[in-house]
């Protein structure tokens, strides 16, 4: 009986232990919650590695998560397992704000001053500030971009198109008849993309009087300019992947994102540069751009310590985020994107001059997010001619507001 309690005793003392000891480690350990599922994923888990080498008091573990929206809302609705740290869209900002879901960052960026706007590019900032509030702290913007076949620019006699950084649509349009059979243009990579920063070079918007706008006058405008290119046979075969037509070196401009640099870079023989998203006119040029942004939802069970923890972990990426250039972003930090050594990364293109800086344009429209997705859909076919303009942007409409009708009937 002596030894079965002692045995007994034993157990409970290692079980208790045990607990504790999870209990502890949880307690020094920040949960960050992030989307990165392609190569950029690994990016981050290295500038991970490097902040816990430094042995804070409380390290960081990185967790990816392919559905992260949808698990996201799945535990703030219950309450349990809620991340320490996220990184979230500049589009999601606006939504989380309204549903409450974001904790205010006012606590955090007192504790570390550096944290603050004059320190990042100011879209990349801005977008999460609400109504005076900031509720996150920004780690990049990625935009759309456009890449060009340096080889075939030079054979086809049109680097001049390169000397004003506006690459026009007439420009383009000059082009056609001139080019070897199988020969392109331009691809259709991120074409919803395009699309919107027409809008922008257009001088129109995707809102009025703060209800949904798609079916207008500028979004029609937007497409049949984009259109022309389709039309005159410039624009790579609708169905065929134009991004690797691009890197098989059969297109003079490939519209897809910063992130590709890498991933164009590993292409023998490409010899290609980078500039700006082709216009509707020569005056104006728009990057249509998104920005990935740290930021804590709401979590009673967040200790002030782990929040202190946060802020140390965003002020050393701030200094230290270099390593995200390597993935192709550009660093919203200005310490890193002002240094010598990002100017060896092609996407220091971006903040080379203010100009630039300005044409990274972040849509933070409330409804965005429902916008995006019905140009996304439909572009495509608009842009081939498959299916009536005027029809398709009453049916994007209706899309749309279904959707903002669905989502106020949630709240």
């Amino acid at each position: 009986m002596k030894r079965r309690l002692v045995f007994t005793l034993v157990l409970v003392f290692l079980v208790t232990g045990i607990l504790a000891g999870c209990g502890n480690k949880d307690e020094k350990t920040i949960t960050f919650w992030t989307p990165l599922t392609g190569d950029d994923g690994a990016y981050m888990d290295q500038i991970v590695k490097d902040y816990n080498a430094t042995e804070p008091e409380i390290k960081v573990k990185h967790v990816i998560t392919s559905d992260m929206y949808t698990k996201l809302s799945t535990v703030l609705n219950s309450g349990k397992g809620v991340p320490d740290l996220a990184i979230i869209h500049a589009d999601r900002v606006p939504g989380y704000v309204k549903q409450g879901a974001l904790e205010e960052m006012t606590t955090l960026l007192g504790a570390q001053p550096e944290l603050k706007a004059e320190n990042y590019l100011p879209q990349a900032w801005s977008t999460g500030t609400i109504d005076g509030t900031q509720y996150t702290v920004p780690l990049d913007i990625h935009s759309n971009t456009m890449y060009y076949n340096k080889d075939l620019l030079k054979k086809y006699n049109a680097e001049s198109f390169l000397d004003d950084n506006v690459v026009t649509i007439d420009e383009m349009l000059s082009l056609q008849g001139k080019l070897d059979e199988g020969d392109y243009v331009v691809n259709d990579a991120l074409l919803g993309w395009v699309i919107l920063a027409q809008i922008q070079n257009l001088g129109g918007d995707i809102q009025e009087d703060g209800k949904p706008a798609v079916n207008t006058p500028v979004m029609k405008e937007a497409f049949e300019s984009v259109k022309k290119i389709a039309d005159a046979g410039l624009m790579t075969p609708f169905g065929e992947d134009g991004y690797l037509m691009f890197q098989s070196q059969n297109v003079l401009f490939s519209t897809d994102g910063t992130w590709s640099s890498t991933a164009h870079a590993g292409v023998e023989g490409l010899n290609f540069g980078v500039t700006n998203i082709y216009s509707t006119t020569p005056d104006k040029y728009t990057n249509r751009s998104s920005s990935h942004l740290f930021t804590m939802m709401k979590n009673e069970k967040r200790t002030d310590e782990k929040e202190a923890g946060v802020g140390s972990f965003l002020e050393f990426i701030r200094q230290n985020s270099m390593e995200w250039a390597k993935a192709g972003q550009i660093v919203a930090s200005k310490q890193v994107n002002e240094s010598p050594e990002y100017q060896n990364y092609m996407q220091s293109f971006f903040t080379s001059n203010e100009k630039e800086i300005e044409s990274l344009y972040i849509y933070t429209y409330e409804y965005y997010p429902y916008i995006a997705e019905a140009v996304d859909t439909y572009c495509a076919d608009i842009v081939r001619g498959n299916v009536d303009i005027d029809e398709t942007l009453q049916t994007m409409q209706k899309f749309v507001d279904d959707k903002v009708a669905e989502a106020s009937s949630a709240n």
